[in-house]
């Protein structure tokens, strides 16, 4: 009875290795990955509209205009840029990839109430939480959310000029 037991026992934990084995196996086989190059070999070009002059953007990943689709961003910033007052309608998640950026959280600017976050810190702002920024030092950030990518600003006197023209 014991040998039968311990049997069942190994029979049940090769089961299980080969089952794990075989999920871990297929995730691999059907899964890709995405390599982000270095800083110097993403193309940056001149940011949206949506954004005051000054700032550059590169697409890392995906298509920021696709609803429901994940996408990536880098923004490129120059010393004391900033970004005011406003709400995106999904969640976004920055890291600081250079640089200094500051941010609060609120309707309005308020300096002495943001936080620096530092190369390598993240900050998450849920959706439709009004934050905003400002840089210390030539600033890169890497943003990830989900599409489509929009910015509604607090106050309609901060849209950019390039919009409201």
């Amino acid at each position: 009875m014991f040998s039968v037991n311990r049997r069942r026992s190994t029979l049940m934990i090769a089961s299980a290795i080969l089952l794990v084995a075989g999920t871990l196996g297929a995730c691999h086989s059907n899964s890709s990955v995405t390599s982000i190059p270095d800083d110097p070999s993403i193309v940056f070009g001149p940011a949206p509209a949506v954004f005051e002059p000054g700032a550059q953007m590169a697409v890392v990943q995906g298509d920021p205009s696709v609803a429901g689709a994940p996408f990536t961003i880098r923004l490129r910033m120059p010393d004391g840029y900033k970004i005011a007052p406003h709400t995106h309608p999904t969640d976004e998640n920055v890291t600081v990839i250079d640089g200094t950026f500051k941010v609060g959280m609120g309707n309005t600017f308020d300096e002495t109430a943001m936080v620096a976050v530092q190369r390598s810190g993240f900050v998450s702002a849920p959706a439709l939480h009004a934050h905003y920024a400002k840089t210390v030092g030539a600033t890169t950030v890497q943003v990830t959310a989900i599409g489509p990518f929009a910015i509604t600003y607090i106050n309609p006197n901060d849209i950019p000029k390039a919009i409201t023209k």
